[in-house]
């Protein structure tokens, strides 16, 4: 056996050869450090075998081992031919078994559909009096030197146009009127300074907005404001000029005072100027208070002269009441509180006052309280009814009281 013979075997031959002639931490040799060791273990046999009597004739060790090594290699072929239940133990270990899929709490799954529902409520400023594909228009009004209303309706085409717009900005999206001063006299887009942006949510159609410093002109932009800062503008309002404080009586907020004032609230609106008078403005009262608006002075008082000239109004003698009725409360401060639907302003405390009309009938007034965020949210329905009845009115005859 030399180095020669043996390097023309493999190396797992010379493995072989080594783990059956005893060879200690033959698995982890290398090819060159195999033939070493066969090598030094062939001599060490060969010394071994010289120092015994010898009995009778053997064979060299060299022979033998040529010999071996044949049917080392046939072994090695047939081994593998045939997978190793070693092996096939390996293969099967490496193949990772399923993990059984745990199961999702239904009350969980129920909480994030209902918070997600809540959120896209929210941001959904539709309104449901607006046709699918109606246009959508943003009225600015003002109320006093300090206070104006902007009344919206939008159309849900526009809303899935918003949508697709902003792409990916639109999970982080909130809706939001900007409130810009228009200076100067060229009311242009370029002349308009950003002075507030108010987060507003779903569920109204109109909203509130304090200013300070009068007169001014001011413009409001309804759209979606990202956490990016990128805005998608909806709709754009007239210009409105606030007075100067004592230069107009104080006008209540709410609407069914807003429709005794209707004439006012459109002069300062811009109305009386014929040359920058708003047509969509004039629409959307007349609209919402079923009657002209804006009408000349004469027709106005030909309406109001008609109005005594009727029946019972012409007596010497008459009497008439009316009511009103005052709703207050309080909830959590900086949450957003609606009466049928009209936003309602909220002190700095939480608490809330609203005088409105009470007609002669049964109504019901849902009362509804939202947080800040949009995701909780209180309702109260307020129900009333006025019943009011006129008497058959009762004369005296003036000669009993003298005969008396």
């Amino acid at each position: 056996m030399t180095a020669a013979s043996l390097k023309e075997y493999t190396a797992k031959d010379l493995a072989q050869m080594a783990k059956r002639r005893g060879v200690t931490g033959w698995h982890a040799m290398r090819k060159d450090e195999l033939v070493k060791a066969l090598i030094k273990a062939a001599k060490t046999t060969s010394s071994a075998t010289k120092s015994k009597p010898k009995a009778k004739k053997t064979k060299p060790a060299a022979p033998a081992a040529k010999a071996t090594v044949p049917a080392a290699r046939k072994s090695r072929k047939a081994a593998s031919s045939k997978p190793k239940p070693a092996e096939v133990t390996a293969t099967k270990k490496r193949t990772p078994k399923p993990k059984p899929e745990k199961k999702s709490d239904p009350k969980i799954v129920e909480s994030i559909r209902n918070m997600h529902e809540q959120r896209q409520a929210a941001k959904d400023i539709g309104t449901s009096g607006s046709e699918p594909n109606g246009a959508d228009r943003l009225v600015l009004m003002v109320r006093d030197s300090y206070w104006l209303h902007a009344c919206w309706e939008v159309s849900r085409k526009s809303i899935d146009r918003a949508k697709a717009a902003l792409a990916q900005d639109w999970h982080t999206s909130v809706p939001v009127l900007r409130v810009t001063q228009v200076d100067g006299e060229i009311m242009t887009s370029g002349s308009e300074r950003l002075v507030k942006q108010i987060e507003i949510h779903g569920g109204v159609k109109n909203w509130y907005i304090d200013v300070a410093d009068p007169p001014k002109s001011y413009r409001c932009h309804l759209g979606y404001l990202a956490t990016n800062g990128r805005f998608h503008a909806i709709a754009r309002s007239n210009v409105v000029t606030t007075p100067r404080p004592g230069s107009c009586e104080e006008i209540d907020g709410n609407w069914d005072d807003v429709a005794e004032n209707v004439e006012k609230i459109y002069a300062l609106s811009g109305g009386s100027d014929e040359e920058h008078a708003d047509g969509e403005l004039r629409e959307m009262l007349e609209q919402r208070f079923r009657r002209p608006v804006g009408m000349p002075m004469a027709a106005r008082l030909g309406l109001v002269g008609d109005q005594f000239t009727n029946g019972k109004s012409n007596q010497d003698f008459d009497l008439k009441i009316d009511v009103e009725m005052i709703v207050y409360g309080s909830t959590k401060p900086g949450s957003y509180v609606t009466l049928s639907g009209e936003p309602v302003k909220v002190r700095e405390d939480g608490t809330f006052l609203v005088k409105m009309d009470f007609p002669d009938k049964r109504q019901i007034f849902p009362i509804v309280a939202r947080s800040k965020d949009g995701l909780e949210q209180r309702t109260i329905a307020l129900a009333v009814e006025r019943n009011t009845k006129t008497m058959d009115p009762i004369s005296h005859d003036p000669r009993e009281s003298n005969n008396s």
